[in-house]
């Protein structure tokens, strides 16, 4: 579960989510990921993250879709 590794923290990167222990924002995860950078791309740029980590960003990514309510603003 991506719960003990997913820290939010106003005092770090403004309170967006990060790996814990570290600066690295879930969204920097994501958005590399999306890019088609492969999980050893990832690892090479930050290599203190493990392959759990980057499982727990996916699946903190995922829960977070899943919360999401549908407003008028967002079907625009």
């Amino acid at each position: 579960m991506y719960t003990n590794r997913i820290e939010i923290n106003p005092r770090i990167c403004g309170g967006k989510p990060v790996i814990r222990g570290t600066r690295i924002p879930v969204a920097v995860i994501m958005a590399q990921l999306a890019e088609g950078q492969t999980w050893e791309d990832v690892r090479r740029g930050y290599p203190e993250l493990s392959e759990e980590d980057i499982r727990a960003a996916l699946q903190y990514a995922s829960a977070s879709v899943e919360n999401i309510e549908y407003t008028e603003a967002l079907a625009r």
